[in-house]
């Protein structure tokens, strides 16, 4: 069958592990939220958004069912949110955050991919006040003024809100989340939301030069290589 084969054997197979990872990443955090917060989506909102999230990015539903009949047993495995801060090539600030069954595997996969690539891990909240902890819910409509009201009514505290090419997006800080998403579901009805997460926003940028673009994109690979890393948030302009 020759090299061309050979290549595309090789590009399906990087496809079907990236795959893996995402249907790994979205089981855990289904699983953990649905035990946390009530296996209903109706009645767990942060799942409903999860469920939505993982539907978009193509997550079969068995994997999302399994996930969730998981956690409405009494066992299972418990895992817990472990977050590490730093700064990584070109000097950039990082947040990585993990669900580990195992902390102590985590910090020692995670610490591996920092020194390996002459980056620094930092102490708890060493950048972290550097990032803003948000709620972001964007959508299709023009009326951001109705939004904003529908909001304000609810009594949910809006960071900033922003319409651009027929898209509001709406800024909350995280604790605002579930408020958010019920007052603009019960003002404007059912949603397709095009984004529906809590993210970490860098408050500045940092340019990553030529120089130090390779080691950035090995640091990156390296995180998302280990399993128990969720999300990476920087601030590196690339």
């Amino acid at each position: 069958m020759g090299r061309a084969y050979q290549n595309r054997k090789e590009s399906m197979a990087k496809t079907a592990d990236a795959k893996t990872k995402i249907y790994s990443k979205y089981a855990r955090e289904i699983y953990v939220c649905a035990k946390s917060g009530g296996v209903d989506p109706n009645g767990n909102l942060s799942l409903r958004g999860l469920i939505e999230r993982a539907k978009k990015d193509q997550v079969p539903g068995h994997v999302i069912d399994k996930a969730i009949d998981k956690a409405k047993g009494g066992g299972g495995e418990d895992f817990a949110v472990a977050r590490y801060e730093g700064f990584g090539p070109g000097n950039c600030i990082v947040i990585v955050d993990c669900l580990t069954d195992n902390p102590n595997r985590t910090i020692a996969d995670v610490r591996h991919c920092f020194t390996k690539t002459k980056c620094k891990m930092g102490t708890p909240g060493s950048v972290s006040h550097m990032f803003d902890h948000c709620a972001i819910l964007a959508f299709r409509g023009d009326d951001e003024e109705a939004v904003l009201e529908a909001l304000m009514i609810a009594d949910v505290d809006v960071t900033d809100i922003e319409n651009e090419n027929g898209i509001i997006t709406v800024f909350t800080p995280n604790t605002e989340y579930a408020k958010a998403r019920q007052a603009l579901t019960d003002t404007l009805g059912e949603i397709e939301f095009e984004v529906d997460e809590i993210q970490f926003l860098p408050q500045t940028s940092t340019p990553i030069s030529e120089e130090d673009m390779p080691m950035f994109e090995r640091f990156i690979d390296m995180l998302n290589d280990v399993e128990d890393v969720q999300n990476i948030y920087h601030n590196a302009e690339v």
